[in-house]
């Protein structure tokens, strides 16, 4: 009797699709890029808010826009309801093509990144709510630190000079990807007070002429740009998020390819758009939302106050326990191993990075506290400092393993045959073996010719 097939196991973190890895690398130098820009919007907006506040305020609350159409809003709320429309456009771009041509598109490979962000944004919110209810604040910030910030987490690592290895950075992208799905799950079903259903509908009428002119084939920026404009309008004035429009019209986008096509319709506006959204519009929202008082009282109330302490420890400690945690529990209960290349402190160091919520985090934080401005400010200055202390201690942790990062990342982008493809993912092919060969033979032939040269120029005759 043969012996029964044994069942695959499955590798977490192991070595991307030679296509995942080329769209991970051009979308997190993007990403990297718009990261530093948005640290320095930042830094810009904390100094502008702490040394000319009244200023500061005065351009926040400036209103404009036609009121005939509900859009009256001031630039803060612009910045909140339009710019982040973009950068949540993006993301559902980003999650369609991750569910229909990435990581998550099998539910084997989508297991890990789904843990990993229910189980980061489950655990902060239940610390948040304990020691917010222990102290006896308010529980209506415990969504607050429940989101990562992908393109300040990128900036970290650039700073910081990690070459983290491509599995990684991937797992820290896809599990950001599934973090803004609930995230924008979180907004529409939370913080929607009134609605009117009668903008709902509109809008909702207008995305489906959105999908359809995608499904027709009908192209043109003239035609999808105006008809996006009017579905946010409409979204706006709907009581529900603008932003949700964003992501929806995002996910109508077709992102698999067809013959003949080099990259998907989804694929190539996202390229178009997200310099625009990571260069532009997040940093633009950072700088006038991040702009709170920061004085010595007021950082000792985010250590004091319930609402706020919950905030930094929910962020710092629970992404970090939540994401660590979720992913070691996908690899004990099931038939996934550990990437032999990695340990589980690189997860952990990783994991850290998670502690790193802004955009989203200050977004939250802004609809949790509506009409409360102290607290909203309190809260902002709560994230701003356990955005920082996450990015600190992630620095630490990773650099304790840069010189095994740095020999994977070697490794990765190693290419001695010069055909433009990492000879990591050419080994098993027999054309590689004979194109080094050819070029090892070259360079043999060479250096028996320079060995000739010297010797007849009175060299050391070596053999």
């Amino acid at each position: 009797m043969s012996e029964p097939r044994r069942r695959r196991t499955a590798v977490l973190l192991g070595r991307l699709s030679l296509p995942e890895r080329n769209f991970l690398a051009d979308a997190l130098r993007t990403e990297t890029v718009g990261g530093m820009l948005l640290l320095l919007a930042a830094v810009a907006s904390l100094i502008w808010a702490n040394t000319l506040h009244h200023s500061y305020e005065a351009v926040a609350d400036h209103h404009f826009g036609p009121s005939a159409l509900g859009l009256n809003l001031s630039v803060e709320h612009w910045a909140a309801d339009g710019l982040l429309a973009v950068f949540f456009f993006v993301a559902g771009v980003e999650l369609k093509r991750e569910l229909v041509a990435g990581e998550l598109r099998s539910p084997s490979a989508a297991v890990l990144p789904v843990i990993a962000a229910v189980c980061g944004m489950a655990v902060p919110a239940l610390v948040y709510t304990v020691v917010s209810g222990a102290g006896g604040g308010s529980l209506k910030g415990w969504a607050v630190p429940t989101a990562t910030d992908i393109a300040f987490a990128l900036a970290v690592l650039a700073v910081i000079g990690t070459s983290l290895p491509a599995a990684l950075r991937a797992f820290l992208l896809t599990l950001a990807v599934v973090d803004d799905l609930f995230a924008i799950l979180i907004i529409a079903v939370f913080f929607t007070s009134t609605i009117n259903f009668a903008a709902l509908a509109g809008a909702a009428a207008c995305l489906v002429l959105f999908w359809l002119l995608l499904r027709l084939g009908v192209r043109g920026w003239y035609v999808y740009v105006p008809l996006a404009l009017v579905i946010w309008a409409l979204m706006v004035n709907s009581g529900v998020h603008a932003t949700i429009a964003g992501v929806a019209m995002g996910l109508t986008l077709r992102c698999t390819t067809r013959p003949g096509e080099a990259q998907s319709p989804g694929e190539h506006i996202e390229h178009l758009v997200r310099p625009l959204s990571a260069g532009l519009a997040v940093p633009l929202f950072a700088l006038f939302s991040a702009g709170v008082s920061i004085s010595g009282h007021a950082l000792a109330d985010v250590f004091q106050r319930p609402e706020t302490l919950g905030v930094l420890v929910g962020l710092v400690a629970g992404k970090t326990i939540g994401v660590f945690g979720g992913t070691w529990c996908a690899a004990r209960f099931t038939r996934a191993r550990l990437n032999p290349d990695l340990s589980w402190p690189d997860v952990f160091a990783v994991s850290t990075l998670a502690g790193i919520g802004f955009t989203v985090s200050l977004l939250i934080g802004e609809l949790a506290f509506e009409g409360h401005q102290q607290l909203t400010d309190e809260v902002k200055a709560a994230v701003l400092v356990a955005s920082a202390i996450s990015a600190v201690l992630a620095g630490c942790l990773l650099k304790l393993r840069n010189n095994t990062y740095r020999r994977l990342y070697d490794n990765e982008e190693r290419d001695e045959d010069g055909d433009g493809i990492p000879d990591i993912y050419e080994e098993d092919e027999p054309a590689y073996h004979l194109r080094m060969a050819e070029i090892l033979e070259r360079k043999a032939a060479e250096h028996r010719r320079l060995a000739q040269l010297a010797r007849r120029d009175g060299g050391p005759d070596t053999i």
